[in-house]
């Protein structure tokens, strides 16, 4: 399996033609045969070299083919007809459900929802008409940030739709689509208004089950699901092996206490298995669970010993066979990882500690059993029988009740060592994707998962049995198990450490794949196994990598003696990284998703989604100072997890009113300890070796009852022959009022307010800045039209370039004090250049 997934990834960059790599696949195969049949040892390499090479064919073989296109401009009203693939879910005041408008070319469509408003009445397998505008999905341009596009394209969704405000689709046919899935989603929404009804006045408990039991996290408030995340727990809401192992277990008890045979027990179960699959959406991690159960019933019913590292082997491969693209997901790597780090690293302590004593705990009584259990296990039931006898004795006591009584005693801390042993495992073995992939490492997670993995391994069996039978019996027990494991995620996640750490730099994730590989190996293999040095020099390895990966003492990517602007692409908002001279930062704004009366609080996060990852890239783990110009949610609504993040010392806030964003912001930073200031025009700081003014809001600024444009922080940073000025959203009435108290405004790089708003940048205020570089921080095809036509064309008479991030994504300028350089997201060179 690793050679061909080695293949996979090395077609990248092979420069060999497929005829080539054909061949030498078939010659390395014939190479095997004739090494097998001459007894030679070149057999294993061999075969190695020939999965290689067939990595590299079927990765090629599955290249993806170009994109479906739709003849429509991102703003025309379009009419869309098709089928009805994924039924509607209501998601913070919006309905969402997938169209599939030709095979294999699919949008997800998005419609406003009324408050209160129930889901749209569809079903799958209904073709429908909607009037919307359809969009290419778009990633935000920066590095390090998520393949969103990318995410939706392997689910065969190359569109987003917007519906009219006020239309509904108009039902065409019935019976488009699969029987097969039509009876599947009537499953799964007989499941979910099941669950409505049963904890119709349990919010935390319906939405938790909904994911637990069916993938569906929808309903899931994003305050608990980053809960879970901070306490290492959130795969518990992913649905996913766990889930399909608790099921399955649960029901193999089931039938072996009816006295089914073990065979028609694992029969029954591997069908039940899939059909749990099928139901919960044939989510791929449930797919790779349930083929693993598949496998397993096999072996048993061949009489074959299984052996988890070779049944995850199998899966793996058999998956990237079909799809060589899944080794690129992070959901494909981390459930082979854990299971991996079960098996690798967990299963060779417990056997080695307390596995075998657990084993020699069953059946107490027996002394025959200690004939076929190590030397040491059958002393200590020896030892445990004296103790019984002589218990039994002194309390006149019957023997036999006494032995099940040590058994009772000692079976928890036993059981309980070994969870703790699997969850440090899978932390361990898991800390280098969680840090490359989401930044996060979590203590908490060792002794939180040791609480949490029991209780939903009830919760699964009791909530299917209340979806089944609707019956309080069964739904009070899952809705209190359920309750008790998200209240302990919750504890965890607000007293256990939740380290958030930038990525590593290539050496140390080389290092700390080889320890880990080391110490496998001293674990499983048995010339080492025997011998302590191997073990200890591996697990120093191993715990000096960790400490790296927490610590990270690599210095982030920011170059002294320069001055830095880097206009981060948010889309419609604004969010930029200031880097002075010395190292210090400044984050201006931290981005978010406009919000409009009545709209719902948006679950998606800008500062927690891409504003921080693109720092963590740069691997920066603290900022100085961070701004908020003024207090609309494209601008501050990212703040309040960025200052979690990256913890600064102060908060800098332009004049906005006590709304309830700024509330919280403020509230928020005197938790943190974060110093709060509210400059005004006049004052200036030397800060990181460069020289900061502020020029608005003027000192007799007083805000309206609701946050303005006006309201904005206006700064002006200078550093040797050069200068910038960054205007927030600031409007005409702030740069006339700048041009009559300052005067001088002269700034070689303008940051443009409001996004590019005729409202701002007029013509006088150009005269007086003259910039050669003007920065427009704007969304692609926003809904605002930004930037204005009028701006732009003031922008070119006044010999400015316009820089905009919808079309050249993050945006960085650099100047040692004389030369400017500017690079955007495509650049690879040396930057278009401003001499001195």
């Amino acid at each position: 399996m690793a050679a061909f997934a080695l293949g996979i990834l090395l077609e990248h960059g092979a420069v060999w033609g497929f005829a080539e790599t054909i061949g030498a696949a078939l010659a390395f195969a014939a190479l095997a045969v004739w090494a097998r049949w001459r007894a030679q040892t070149l057999t294993l390499p061999c075969v190695l070299l020939a999965l290689l090479f067939v990595g590299i064919l079927d990765a090629r073989l599955h290249h993806a083919a170009p994109p479906p296109k739709l003849d429509a401009g991102p703003e025309e009203v379009v009419l869309l007809d098709g089928c009805v693939v994924d039924p509607p879910v209501l998601s913070a005041g919006r309905d969402q459900f997938t169209l599939e408008l030709a095979r294999s070319a699919r949008a997800r469509v998005t419609l406003a929802a009324a408050p209160g408003a129930p889901p749209l009445a569809l079903r799958y397998g209904q073709r429908v008409e909607i009037e919307a505008k359809a969009r290419v999905p778009r990633n935000f341009d920066n590095p390090g940030g998520f393949d969103y596009a990318g995410f939706l394209a392997r689910q065969q969704i190359f569109w987003n739709a917007t519906m009219v405000s006020g239309t509904k689709p108009r039902l065409l046919s019935n019976g488009c689509g699969s029987r097969f899935y039509r009876a599947i989603f009537a499953v799964r929404g007989f499941a979910i208004e099941r669950l409505e009804k049963l904890y119709a006045n349990d919010e935390l408990a319906r939405g938790l089950l909904e994911a637990i039991l069916l993938g569906q996290r929808q309903q899931l408030d994003r305050v608990w699901q980053d809960d879970f995340r901070r306490a290492g727990t959130y795969h518990v809401l992913v649905i996913a092996g766990l889930h399909l192992a608790a099921f399955t277990g649960f029901l193999l008890l089931v039938l072996r206490l009816f006295f089914v045979p073990p065979m028609q027990a694992l029969a029954v179960s591997t069908s039940a298995a899939w059909a749990y699959a099928a139901v919960s959406g044939f989510h791929t991690p449930v797919v790779r669970a349930a083929a693993g159960f598949t496998l397993y019933a096999a072996a048993r019913y061949l009489s074959r010993r299984t052996r988890l590292l070779n049944l995850l082997a199998a899966i793996a491969l058999a998956f990237l066979v079909f799809d060589p693209t899944q080794l690129f997901e992070p959901a494909f790597q981390l459930s082979f990882l854990a299971v991996a780090s079960i098996a690798v690293l967990a299963s060779p302590v417990i056997e080695g500690t307390g596995g075998p004593y657990l084993e020699g705990l069953r059946d107490l009584s027996s002394v025959s059993r200690d004939f076929h259990l190590a030397p040491k296990v059958a002393s200590w039931r020896v030892e445990l029988r004296l103790l019984a006898l002589a218990a039994s004795l002194s309390w006149k006591v019957p023997r036999r009740v006494v032995e099940r009584a040590i058994e009772f005693l000692l079976r928890p801390p036993l059981v309980g060592w070994e969870l703790f042993v699997v969850s440090a495992a899978m932390q361990v073995g898991l800390a280098l994707p969680m840090t490359l992939y989401f930044h996060r490492v979590s203590a908490s997670g060792v002794s939180a998962n040791v609480l949490v993995v029991p209780l939903m391994s009830l919760v699964v069996p009791f909530g299917l049995l209340a979806v089944m039978t609707g019956a309080r019996w069964a739904a009070v027990p899952a809705g209190w198990l359920v309750t008790a494991a998200a209240r302990i995620s919750m504890w965890h996640a607000h007293v256990g450490p939740d380290w958030r750490v930038p990525g590593p730099p290539l050496s140390l994730i080389i290092a700390f794949a080889a320890s880990l590989a080391v110490a496998a190996l001293a674990l499983g293999w048995e010339p080492l196994r025997r011998r302590r040095t191997p073990k200890w020099v591996a697990g120093a390895c191993v715990a000096l990598c960790l400490l790296l990966l927490l610590w990270h003492p690599m210095p982030p990517t920011v170059r002294h003696g320069v001055l830095e602007l880097t206009a981060i692409d948010v889309g419609q908002g604004d969010s930029l990284l200031v880097a002075f001279p010395d190292g210090r930062l400044m984050l201006v704004d931290g981005g978010g998703l406009a919000s409009f009366r009545g709209a719902s609080a948006p679950q998606f996060d800008v500062g927690e989604e891409v504003v921080a990852p693109y720092l963590w890239e740069r691997a920066i783990r603290s900022i100085d100072v961070m701004v908020m110009t003024h207090a609309h949610a494209d601008h501050a609504s990212g703040l309040v997890a960025l200052m979690d993040d990256f913890h600064p010392r102060q908060l800098w806030m332009g004049a906005s009113p006590a709304n309830p964003l700024s509330r919280m912001l403020i509230a928020h930073a005197s938790r943190l300890g974060v110093r709060v200031l509210h400059p005004r025009a006049g004052c200036s700081y030397t800060f990181g070796g460069a020289h900061v003014k502020v020029l608005a809001p003027a000192p007799n600024y007083q805000p309206a009852d609701a946050p303005g444009n006006d309201d904005s922080l206006v700064l002006r940073i200078d550093y040797g022959e050069r200068t910038f000025l960054l205007t927030g959203d600031a409007e005409a009435p702030v740069e006339s009022e700048m041009l009559a108290r300052v005067g001088r405004l002269r700034a070689d790089v303008l940051k443009v307010g409001h996004h590019g708003s005729r409202t701002s940048t007029t013509e006088d205020f150009l005269n007086a800045v003259h910039p050669a570089f003007a920065i427009i921080s704007d969304g692609v095809n926003n809904p605002f039209h930004h930037p204005h036509p009028d701006v732009i064309a003031r922008l070119a008479a006044h010999h400015a370039e316009a820089l905009r991030t919808d079309r050249l994504g993050l945006i960085t300028i650099r100047t040692d004090g004389h030369a400017i350089r500017v690079w955007d997201a495509r650049d690879d060179g040396a930057g278009q250049l401003l001499p001195p």
